[in-house]
């Protein structure tokens, strides 16, 4: 278990930020660190980040992929992803329907009028 304390973590998260810097600190995994910070019952401190998320929903907006998206803003893949999702600017577009006379013609050819 950690050898850390919830106060000592909470004082290391509040000056190094990120799971990634605190686990470097210590020697250990930034996926470590995430289950520490799930033990003490501890939000990341970047996860919530409503000007980054705005900037990224933009980007993926204009065409950006997630996976550069992800690199820009030094993420995983997955996270950009969350955050695209959640935000509901990931939802697949509508699916097209086929024109009346194209509808016709693919009837006419199956038997039917």
């Amino acid at each position: 278990m950690p050898r850390i304390s919830k106060a000592e973590f909470l004082k290391l998260q509040k000056k190094l930020v990120t799971d990634a810097a605190i686990g470097e600190k210590f020697g250990i995994t930034r996926q470590a660190v995430h289950q520490i910070r799930k033990l003490y019952g501890i939000p990341s401190s970047i996860a919530d980040n409503p000007e980054r998320n705005e900037k990224i929903i933009a980007l993926y907006k204009k065409g950006t992929s997630g996976t550069a998206i992800a690199k820009k803003f030094d993420l995983s893949i997955s996270q950009a992803y969350r955050i695209i999702n959640d935000a509901g600017a990931g939802k697949s577009k509508p699916v097209k329907k086929a024109p009346a006379k194209a509808a016709k013609a693919v009837a006419r050819k199956k038997g039917k009028k």
